[in-house]
């Protein structure tokens, strides 16, 4: 028993010595190495990273219970010898069984009749043992924490509570969002028929430009918009860049600041598909006869 145990022990921290010894150099070098690898890393290999991480913490506390219950078995063993006054093998006190002792404020079996109380219920008997100072320490570490959580989170309110995290994580994922949803390409840009692009260019035209081209684009201040004339260009271009920077010498605003762009690509395409309508009573064309290219 007392060479199984301490195979036991030297399994255990041999190996974990061995490998800080090794990998600690290397470690401090690959550092942020291993953080870009962790992050380019897929959904699965991390999912599998930590089952692996989370298997091997669980073989390691095996381990250590293995240890743990053989050693509490070698006390109870060597315990009944004495009790039988049978010989019991002196055994030397190791690194290991002295932090142990030391760490629970653990009483020798010897010196067990010092803090015997007086109850005894079938021969079992009661011991003043006093609690481990770790877990002592535990326990006023964890008041220490929770008072000053209680400080940081609701008295000072020096970090936000859950429900703020989530809306600022709301906040920042809509910003998020709308930063997308601005992202075009204005050096490559063209028509689109898809009924979705085309149905919000149409609410985007109707609450913003049909007070100057009313709804059908027949023109009233503005330009007939369904007509082969344009003045600034009908191209896919053309008329996004006369959405974005207006005319002002016309009275058009730039809506630059109050469109996003995918709101004036949409328009575009919208205006573009109003092209050959016949509107009632359109104005007179206006600007210079533009031709699209066959598709």
């Amino acid at each position: 028993m007392k060479y199984l145990s301490q195979i036991l022990n030297k399994a255990i921290l041999i190996p974990v010595l061995a490998f800080f010894t090794l990998n600690y150099a290397s470690a401090q070098e690959e550092s942020e190495g291993l953080y870009e690898t962790i992050q380019n890393l897929s959904e699965t290999e991390l999912i599998l990273g930590v089952l692996t991480l989370g298997l091997l913490v669980v073989a390691l506390l095996v381990l250590l219970a293995v240890v743990y219950t053989l050693s509490v078995v070698k006390m109870i063993v060597r315990e009944k010898r004495v009790k039988e006054g049978l010989p019991v093998e002196e055994e030397s006190e190791t690194t290991w069984s002295s932090w142990l002792t030391k760490v629970n404020d653990a009483v020798p079996v010897e010196e067990e009749e010092d803090i015997e109380l007086d109850h005894d219920y079938d021969g079992i008997r009661e011991l003043d043992n006093h609690l481990p100072p770790w877990w002592k320490a535990l326990f006023w570490i964890s008041i220490v924490w929770g008072i000053g959580y209680m400080l940081v989170y609701h008295v000072f309110d020096a970090a936000p509570l859950q429900a703020e995290e989530y809306e600022i994580a709301v906040a920042e994922a809509k910003a998020e969002a709308e930063k997308m949803a601005n992202v075009i390409d204005e050096s490559s840009l063209s028509f689109t028929d898809d009924p979705a692009h085309i149905e919000n260019g149409k609410l985007v035209f109707e609450a913003n430009c049909a007070v100057c081209h009313r709804n059908d684009m027949g023109g009233q201040v503005g330009p007939n918009l369904t007509d082969e004339y344009w003045i600034h260009g009908g191209s896919a271009e053309d008329i996004y860049m006369t959405i974005k920077n207006g005319v002002p010498a016309k009275g058009m605003i730039s809506w630059e600041d109050q469109l996003t762009k995918v709101q004036m690509r949409n328009v575009t395409s919208y205006i573009h598909s109003m092209y050959g309508t016949e509107p009632e009573n359109p104005k007179a064309p206006q600007g210079e006869v533009f031709e699209y290219e066959e598709e």
